[in-house]
């Protein structure tokens, strides 16, 4: 089964922490995880972001993440594991999980929206 994990993590929090151990586990994890999933991408910070919203025909272009929230959308990886359970073990080993939490979705079998 291939799962998408969303990782939100404190920006502040992780601003404030040991940057090259911090760097050194996600090399590690990043290593580890090609073996059964691709790496993702990580974002900008949450103030290079644009929320666009449609209403009534009214385009509205916002600076800035949809939610003014405590934990922000950092990035994805991605996982092909037999269940649910290897997808978990997969998501606590990420090490922005110390900064926030990993959101588990399985992915589509019929590749539709």
């Amino acid at each position: 089964m291939r799962y998408m994990m969303l990782i939100h993590h404190d920006e502040d929090a992780l601003a404030k922490a040991d940057q090259g151990k911090l760097w050194g586990e996600y090399a590690a994890f990043n290593d580890a995880l090609k073996k059964v999933g691709q790496p993702g991408m990580g974002l900008q910070p949450s103030s290079a972001a644009t929320t666009v919203r449609v209403k009534n025909g009214k385009t509205d272009v916002l600076d800035g993440p949809y939610a003014d929230i405590k934990e922000q959308l950092a990035g994805y990886f991605t996982v092909d594991v037999p269940d649910l359970d290897q997808a978990i073990a997969w998501a606590a080993r990420c090490p922005s999980a110390q900064y926030g939490s990993i959101e588990i979705r399985p992915l589509r079998q019929d590749g539709g929206s």
